[in-house]
């Protein structure tokens, strides 16, 4: 696997700590940590509430708050999507879906704020 092999190289050329986590579309999960995965996301995690301790401390917007809103948006999209896509096979069963242009000029909108971030 290709992303497992690139975070064995950056953990091996930086000496930091790398781990990937991977999940199948039918959900089966893959992991790699070039230390213990568990060790890594108790590391990721403690930073993390650190950084939200002292942010909220001074007032500052949390980027993974920020992150977790614009992800909980997109999923409503797709939801949105899937559910417009099944309806309109329903009505319109042996056409293809034609594109929802609002909607991905909506992703669009997402991706570029998220790429402020």
């Amino acid at each position: 696997m290709r992303p497992i092999k690139d975070a064995d190289r950056l953990a091996t050329r930086t000496g930091v700590d790398v781990g990937v986590m991977l999940f199948s579309p039918s959900g089966k999960p893959c992991s790699y940590g070039s230390t213990s995965i568990e060790e890594i996301i108790d590391n990721f995690f403690k930073v993390k509430l650190e950084d939200h301790q002292c942010d909220h401390a001074e007032g500052k917007i949390n980027g993974f708050e920020v992150l977790g809103a614009f992800h909980k948006e997109l999923q409503a999209w797709n939801e949105k999507e899937k559910k417009r896509k099944l309806m309109y096979k329903i009505m319109h069963s042996g056409s293809e879906v034609p594109p929802d242009q609002h909607m991905e000029e909506q992703k669009l909108a997402l991706k570029l704020r998220v790429e402020k971030i």
